[in-house]
């Protein structure tokens, strides 16, 4: 199968681990994402809101100090941790998506996985791709979503269903809130998700309006 890079990710990457925690308390998630920086020798932390008044912290490192981090983090975070997510050999196309970066391949389907947390998201994409020959489209996270997140694979139908399966099958089945495979998705819809899955941006940019003459 052919892949072509549609879009790379701004976010630079070179350690073999990835964590994530979600918090339902914004207080809270900022106490725990200094107690996990703290703890150990983490190579980097993001953090920051999302919807719907959700706190994320993200760190990367070497599998051993992000272990430790994330149990500091669990520890802290206790009743306002909603979910976690540890790879301790995350896949390449993981990072880059969760950069922003997008993956088109010509495959005729689309397989989509919606979750009720974050870190479900991220889980199911690297089994997804770890396991089938697909595509990682985009991975979407919270914002503009009310906190889900969405999972979006590319490629030929029996290696979509599979990458379906497998993701959903690593992940807790009460974060699923649905998945799909359209195994011949139609050219004017794969535009609009090609180009991404935001209405707001895809009006503008496939729907142009009139200008004066």
């Amino acid at each position: 199968m052919t892949k072509r890079r549609s879009q790379a990710s701004p976010l630079a990457f070179d350690e073999p681990a990835l964590a994530l925690i979600e918090f339902s308390s914004i207080a809270t998630g900022l106490q725990a994402g200094d107690a996990m920086v703290k703890k150990a020798p983490i190579a980097r932390i993001v953090a920051g809101t999302v919807q719907p008044g959700h706190y994320l912290v993200l760190i990367s490192g070497t599998v051993a100090d992000v272990d430790e981090a994330l149990k500091a983090g669990r520890e802290v975070g206790s009743t306002h941790v909603i979910d976690t997510v540890f790879l301790p050999q995350v896949h390449p196309a993981v990072v880059a998506a969760i950069g922003g970066g997008r993956e088109v391949t010509p495959g005729a389907a689309l397989g989509v996985i919606e979750t009720s947390t974050v870190p479900a998201a991220i889980l199911s994409a690297d089994a997804g791709v770890k396991g089938a020959q697909v595509a990682l489209l985009e991975i979407r996270l919270a914002d503009g979503l009310h906190g889900k997140g969405l999972t979006l694979f590319t490629g030929e139908v029996a290696d979509v269903e599979a990458a379906i399966e497998i993701g959903t099958r690593a992940i807790d089945p009460r974060t699923l809130t649905n998945q799909v495979v359209i195994p011949q998705i139609h050219p004017e819809m794969r535009a609009n998700i090609t180009a991404r899955t935001r209405f707001g941006s895809n009006v503008g940019l496939l729907w142009p309006l009139p200008t004066d003459e």
